[in-house]
């Protein structure tokens, strides 16, 4: 089984390719609809209807997806605002617990 370890700027990493992918995505579906252009009229029956359908729907398509990967987004900026978080409470506990330990008490030679 494989390890997984996650630095502290991984999921801040994730957010920033994730933000340019949110740009690029829409443009692609419209870029896909004008390079399927020579193909219009080569179509008969269901699948004449089916590519119109996809040209007609491209602008909401296109938002949805958007909206999609706007919601995946501010999933991870949620996700790495609780690990932040959560890493800064772990290393203030521990310090605490660590400053009022008396290690003086421990023996570790033998009686």
């Amino acid at each position: 089984m494989g390890r997984y370890d996650m630095g502290a700027a991984t999921l801040t990493t994730l957010r920033k390719q994730t933000g340019s992918s949110n740009q690029d995505l829409g443009s692609l579906v419209k870029k896909l609809i004008n390079d399927a252009e020579p193909l219009e009229g080569k179509f008969n029956g269901a699948g004449k209807a089916a590519f119109d359908g996809f040209k007609a729907r491209a602008d909401q398509i296109s938002a949805d997806l958007n909206g999609a990967l706007a919601s995946i987004l501010s999933g991870q900026g949620g996700m790495d605002t609780a690990f932040q978080s959560g890493e800064q409470d772990m290393v203030s506990s521990t310090n605490s617990v660590q400053g009022a330990a008396n290690f003086d008490a421990a023996r570790f030679g033998a009686r």
